[in-house]
């Protein structure tokens, strides 16, 4: 299959993967753009999503970032799951800022893959930064 083929197939197995992910939706991710083993999306923060400080609660930007996670490692049409994740908060996010979350390939093995995501906000500073090694089950999603 060639780079464009595989590109178009990696966007429609993540649009039908968003169809059914509620969760992704809630948080209304825009999804900007997809490539095999890639994904950009973003979104913007509300205010029932602060946390007791009067910041946006960690667990969102680690969603978001999750969510591009998924997005990437699933692209392919091989069911993959997080095997190990982590995340590093750099910078306070606030309501109303857009969130970029950008997962970009650094493995790709037959049974698990790495992948680096880089969050910024509308400024282009970095908010978090989340590592995710994924299991591949073999198992297609389409």
């Amino acid at each position: 299959m060639d780079i464009q083929s595989a590109d178009a197939a990696a966007k429609d197995i993540v649009a039908g993967m968003m169809k059914k992910d509620q969760f992704s939706q809630w948080l209304q991710i825009e999804i900007l753009e997809i490539k095999e083993g890639y994904s950009k999306i973003k979104m913007i923060l509300r205010d029932e999503m602060l946390n007791g400080f009067g910041i946006i609660h960690g667990g969102i930007t680690f969603s978001l970032a999750d969510s591009a996670f998924a997005f990437a490692c699933n692209n392919r049409n091989n069911l993959s799951v997080a095997l190990d994740v982590s995340i590093t908060f750099n910078k306070a996010a606030m309501p109303g800022d857009t969130l970029l979350a950008e997962a970009k390939e650094a493995h790709n093995g037959k049974s698990t893959g790495l992948y680096l995501i880089y969050v910024t906000n509308q400024n282009g500073e970095q908010v978090a930064f989340f590592k995710g090694t994924c299991f591949r089950t073999g198992k297609n999603l389409m």
